[in-house]
């Protein structure tokens, strides 16, 4: 049965505070024939829970990277998919029982994979008798009890989200997330279980869901004016006290978020980014907080409460479904009401097991249809192009990306008072291990390139504010004195600054002198042959991520916008050279920009 939105938020607003969805192993019927509550001494009453979790499931059911188009496979051998999962969960349940246990995830589901971009754009939920999603598909099989919202939720609008909230067979929550006009909640804030246990009252879970503020950045065009989203400590200090005055006994939080209380959009949005950690700290009356966003592996991490100086123990299973969090609570009835005694947290690697064959059963067709779609064949390769070194030497296939962004948005402005201002882009190395082979050149490989669902924005940038870009971009390395031997392994901060936060501009010629402190990198920065012109306007190409303030890059987030739209980027390189029907490096490659030391190039 669909999980009903509607009726659920309808009933919220009637009791003021939510609605307890009645579930597990009895409803609250059966509390009133139950057992009288057990009596102190030697029939003290123990109850035991596991409240299993995974996040940023991304799109991945199978153990299949369809960039590839083989088994997914990394260098610490991990294994992924919704598949192997139900396998864990299977396990876990038959051990602890399946009545003692929940079922939740952290968000980021229906974005990041080839299979979840052709259920949103080539073969649409939203259609008319459209298909259902693979993920609700697989996540309805599997039993889950309640997922978040990840901010990637939003990335193809907020149709398709409300078409897969309906497919699901449990509830989206989001607290935090509300209608912009009556700030009520735009989805169920809370779930809430009832564990029945023999000869004493059922001991009651509730889940509060958070999600992302930084939704209102990057999906702003989608959400503005819809949708606002709050911070999570103060929506957690608002609903948590209303779940405990409802009778939970025991209050864990799906929080989309990580843990290190930090931002990637510096101020734009009061609200922190990473606040799982902050949550557990500020609230009092938690206790265990399944994290999500940051794509982290955290078998466990204990955090004392401010206020009421309690343990909260927070779990991250990494992501793409590669872990499962167990937190392992053990309850005693004690006083007249259930006490959690302790709570443990621990992790279930999917490398493992075997997938589930009743999943792999059940999503075959899709992943079949998906598989066909993304091994067409749209152009010819005349040499091999990797993003291997792209991170410090200007790779042509980086230059793809921005020569297919500057005639998308040449195109866009012709005829307008803009169309002779010279047009600048941006790219990110995105992947390490990215190759387009000589020869067919397939949708697959073009993916793999750029694999986010990023659309394009053009804004309105001065030359000096390109220099104060590129200098913040440059950051990225770490400061390497003359003469100093160079590890290309350690020559940047990826740890705080991952590869898609670091930007090559196309169109201008400058070094990046990684001897000098960040802030004062970048030489020789010319356009058209002369030094740049600090007052020349120039069009800027950009992702929609960057132009609402992805990265924290500086002014342009609020530089005006001359122009956006809503095909992705991907499907634009496609576009392209499926045009030219030839991928020549003669045709878009440049060498822009080059690493410096003192002057003498580091490569």
């Amino acid at each position: 049965m669909p999980f009903d939105r509607r009726k659920f938020l309808k009933q919220s607003a009637v009791t003021g505070a939510g609605v307890a969805i009645a579930g597990g192993a009895g409803a609250p019927a059966a509390q009133a024939a139950g057992a009288a509550p057990a009596r102190h001494g030697h029939h003290e009453k123990r109850y035991s829970l596991t409240v299993m979790g995974t996040t940023d499931l991304h799109g991945h059911v199978f153990n299949w990277d369809y960039f590839k188009n083989a088994d997914y496979s990394d260098a610490a051998g991990n294994a992924q998919g919704l598949a192997r999962i139900s396998t864990l969960v299977n396990q876990v349940r038959k051990e602890k029982g399946r009545r003692n246990t929940l079922l939740l995830d952290a968000g980021d589901t229906i974005q990041g994979t080839p299979l979840t971009y052709y259920y949103a754009k080539v073969d649409p939920i939203t259609a008319k008798g459209g298909p259902v999603h693979p993920m609700a598909k697989a996540m309805n099989a599997i039993g889950y009890d309640a997922a978040a919202l990840g901010n990637h939720e939003f990335n193809y609008g907020i149709e398709t989200l409300r078409r897969f909230e309906h497919q699901l067979d449990f509830p989206l929550l989001g607290a935090n997330a509300v209608d912009a006009k009556t700030l009520k909640p735009a989805f169920a804030p809370y779930y809430m279980k009832r564990f029945q246990v023999p000869g004493a009252p059922p001991v009651k879970v509730a889940v509060l869901g958070l999600t992302n503020p930084g939704i209102a950045i990057w999906d702003k065009a989608l959400v503005q004016g819809k949708l606002a989203f709050e911070g999570l400590e103060e929506q957690a200090a608002k609903w948590v006290p209303k779940l405990r005055s409802m009778g939970a006994d025991i209050v864990v939080v799906s929080a989309h978020s990580g843990t290190s209380g930090t931002s990637s959009y510096g101020d734009q949005v009061p609200y922190v980014e990473n606040a799982a950690a902050n949550v557990a700290r500020q609230v009092p009356g938690i206790d265990a907080i399944l994290v999500g966003h940051a794509h982290l592996e955290i078998p466990e991490l204990r955090v004392v409460n401010e206020k009421s100086g309690k343990t909260v123990v927070l779990s991250e299973p990494l992501c793409f479904a590669e872990r499962l969090t167990l937190f392992d609570f053990e309850l005693v009835f004690t006083r007249g009401r259930w006490q959690v005694e302790s709570v443990k947290a621990s992790l279930k690697d999917s490398r493992t097991v075997a997938d589930d064959p009743r999943i792999t059963k059940l999503l075959s067709k899709e992943h079949a249809k998906v598989v066909a779609y993304v091994n067409q064949v749209v152009g010819r390769a005349t040499e091999t192009l990797t993003t291997v070194e792209a991170r410090y030497k200007d790779a042509p296939i980086i230059d793809l990306i921005t020569k297919v962004q500057e005639d998308v948005v040449k195109a866009a402005l012709a005829g307008t008072e803009y169309a002779s201002l010279p047009v600048l882009a941006q790219a990110s190395p995105f992947s390490r291990t990215s190759e387009i082979p000589a020869g067919d050149v397939t949708i697959r490989d073009l993916s793999g390139l750029y694999v986010y669902d990023n659309t394009l924005v053009a804004k309105l940038l001065t030359g000096a504010q390109v220099r104060a870009y590129l200098e913040f971009s440059a950051q990225y390395y770490v400061q390497t004195a003359p003469g100093a031997p160079v590890d290309v392994d350690k020559l940047t901060n990826a740890a705080d600054r991952p590869d898609y936060n670091y930007d090559y501009v196309s169109g201008l010629s400058y070094d990046i002198d990684i001897a000098q402190p960040a802030g004062s990198r970048i030489k020789n920065l010319s356009f058209g042959g002369a030094p740049l012109d600090d007052a020349a306007r120039f069009v800027f190409a950009v992702n929609n991520y960057r132009a609402n303030g992805g990265g924290a890059f500086p002014y342009v987030a609020a530089a005006q916008e001359l122009w956006s739209e809503s095909t992705e980027i991907r499907t634009r390189i496609a576009e392209w050279v499926t045009a030219k029907g030839v991928l020549d490096p003669k045709d878009f490659a440049s060498v822009d920009w080059k690493l410096t030391r003192a002057g003498t190039p580091v490569f």
